[in-house]
């Protein structure tokens, strides 16, 4: 087999890599869109994962690919980026979604990709490979979204009980069901809208780093973004329900109008992050738009000691994933 044959090869592979990346995102990331709608019981798990699905796909019609340019070119900069650099960081992330599913912790699949190459990136070219402004602006938005997240979240809660201050319980609870299926479609657009680009953006610098897209192409082929709606959306509908029960039970009990509050707040902060082009964390985002619902109650209401495992989880993430991924470019030397 030539040169030429093993390196098209290579890019197959790592074109699948890309989309079964997608796909555990999609599948670690369920519990992000459906956690709420399934603890308040609106809809039964079964039905859940089809709805987020379907709108997780629908996405690909909502936004514009900003998200996927931030990642394809604003996280390292393409001409350093290798075959080896790709495959470091896809299996540094994919080891990282497994290893947090396993265990039930809500990280980010975002983020453990954007470590993934930092990581695998470093030894290729050093510091200078980087772009620090990229970089910059997704770890601030590690603490933005989730604050956004509270904020919104909390004062949705506090909005809607003054609305609702005479209301009958009985009918607010039968409209709030109703107003959950709106709610929790949105956040699984905002869901789909930001995750799926992340891996567009990784398959579209592999296309351009191997000649395959022109570098000043303003968007990768119709094939690779369909693909990675597809890709996520499908495992979306599998489920990750270690994730489904911290998220929806642990972290703090919810009813139909909380569910609707969190929701929104989320899908409101992803919809905003997305039109910027911020890769964020649809993890950090809805965890704390659930806990600032919470925490409208009462203090108490919250499973602090549980938030703050989610916590540790998110600040470990990029180094986590990064050393993972720079062990496996070292590795892949010898591979390929």
């Amino acid at each position: 087999m030539s040169t030429i044959e093993v390196a098209f090869w290579v890019v197959v592979l790592l074109v699948v890599l890309s989309l079964a990346f997608d796909f555990m995102n999609g599948f670690h990331d369920a519990a992000n869109a459906i956690a709420t709608v399934v603890s308040t019981g609106v809809l039964k798990p079964q039905q859940a994962v089809l709805f987020a699905a379907f709108f997780n796909f629908l996405a690909v019609f909502v936004f514009h690919l900003s998200v996927a340019a931030t990642v394809g070119k604003g996280i390292v900069h393409p001409e350093v980026v290798d075959l080896h650099v790709i495959f470091g960081a896809l299996i540094g992330a994919i080891i990282w979604n497994v290893l947090t599913w396993y265990y039930g912790i809500p990280s980010s699949s975002s983020h453990a990709l954007i470590g993934g190459l930092v990581g695998a990136t470093i030894p290729k070219a050093g510091l200078a490979g980087l772009v620090w402004s990229g970089i910059i602006k997704t770890v601030a938005f590690i603490f933005i979204s989730p604050l956004v997240g509270f904020l919104l979240g909390s004062l949705m809660m506090l909005l809607v009980a003054w609305v609702c201050r005479n209301a009958n319980l009985s009918k607010t609870d039968r409209w709030f069901r109703r107003l959950q299926l709106v709610s929790a479609s949105a956040y699984s657009l905002g869901h789909g809208g930001n995750d799926a680009q992340k891996t567009i953006g990784i398959i579209w610098l592999l296309l351009i780093i191997t000649g395959y897209a022109e570098v000043g192409s303003s968007s990768p082929p119709v094939w690779v973004i369909v693909g990675c709606y597809i890709a996520i959306a499908s495992g979306t509908m599998f489920g990750g329900w270690r994730i489904v029960k911290t998220m929806g039970q642990k972290l703090t009990k919810l009813k139909p109008v909380g569910g609707f509050c969190a929701e929104t707040g989320g899908a409101i902060t992803l919809f905003a992050a997305t039109a910027l082009g911020v890769p964020v964390s649809t993890t950090h985002t809805i965890t704390g738009a659930i806990v600032g619902v919470g925490s409208t109650q009462r203090a108490s209401a919250v499973r602090w000691g549980i938030a703050g495992n989610i916590i540790w989880a998110w600040i470990f993430t990029i180094p986590a994933t990064a050393l993972m991924s720079m062990l496996v470019y070292y590795a892949s030397l010898h591979l390929f």
